[in-house]
């Protein structure tokens, strides 16, 4: 799983910088014929991950059931984010991921709910799960990039 965690966190480099790169106003920016903007696509990599990989373990969260709610898969933008969510966003995006790992090599992840994901991946376990997750981080990066060229 070394290799999984290393891809997590070579991504969640790059959504960082993303992070530092634009104004608040750019990432808040919903670009014509777009739904959503850059915060929400970082977001929501973030809630994913842990509805993947917790959720689906049953295990707690360790996020909060207010940004669940704002980033979870069939959600928008309802409004500007503010720094302190960008910041507490940035924070996340690394503190869960070494949690994830730190949890992973504990053994804590005993059981998973298996399920096709909404692309029809089969996920059997926690490790099906982190890898579908960097599959998940990759599609959303893509529009990432497309996105931040019209902000």
């Amino acid at each position: 799983m070394e290799k999984e965690f290393k891809i997590t966190r070579t991504s969640r480099d790059i959504y960082a910088k993303l992070l530092n790169d634009f104004t608040l106003d750019q990432l808040n920016k919903i670009p014509d014929g777009w739904s959503n903007n850059l915060m929400w696509h970082i977001g929501h990599i973030v809630v994913s991950q842990q509805a993947l990989v917790y959720k689906g373990s049953g295990i707690p969260m360790q996020i909060s059931d207010k940004l669940m709610a704002m980033y979870m898969r069939g959600t928008k933008p309802e409004r500007d984010v503010t720094q302190d969510e960008v910041d507490e966003i940035k924070s996340l995006l690394f503190s869960t991921i070494q949690k994830t790992e730190e949890d992973y090599r504990n053994g804590i992840f005993t059981t998973y709910n298996a399920r096709k994901s909404e692309m029809g991946f089969d996920l059997s376990d926690t490790e099906d799960a982190i890898a579908f997750n960097n599959q998940h981080e990759g599609m959303h990066l893509g529009m990432v990039i497309r996105l931040k060229k019209l902000v």
